[in-house]
């Protein structure tokens, strides 16, 4: 499976999807212009993968912000990885921001995957 490697800017998220070496991961920041557009890529992946997914995956959340067009796009994202056997989800969030913990505490009570919430 081919690595889905999107670099990070101000607007859009670092997001690395690598099968083989077991790194699942959204971090920074999401704003983009077309977030439909933008996650297109992240959503088909994830649904290619899930058909053929590693013993157990661990899908990394690190971000620092996203505006509320990105969030239903966030939520598309978990969606798809209900599909996935083995899946557990470590969101991360820094330590005083309520916000992000919260996000994700809301996340965590729409879809049927394990969260673990992590400071750092």
């Amino acid at each position: 499976m081919e690595i889905l490697n999107l670099k990070g800017t101000e607007d859009t998220p670092t997001i690395i999807l690598d099968k083989k070496n077991g790194i699942f991961e959204i971090s920074g920041r999401s704003l983009p212009e077309d977030s439909a557009e933008f996650y297109r890529p992240v959503i088909d992946w994830i649904k290619a993968y899930a058909s053929d997914s590693n013993p157990s995956t661990d899908f990394t959340f690190k971000l620092e912000y996203f505006n509320t067009a990105s969030s239903k796009l966030i939520l598309d994202v978990l969606s798809a990885l209900e599909e996935i056997k083995g899946i557990k989800v470590s969101w991360y969030f820094h330590d005083d921001d309520e916000d992000m913990e919260e996000a994700g505490q809301e996340f965590s009570e729409l879809v049927e995957i394990p969260f673990e919430f992590k400071t750092y």
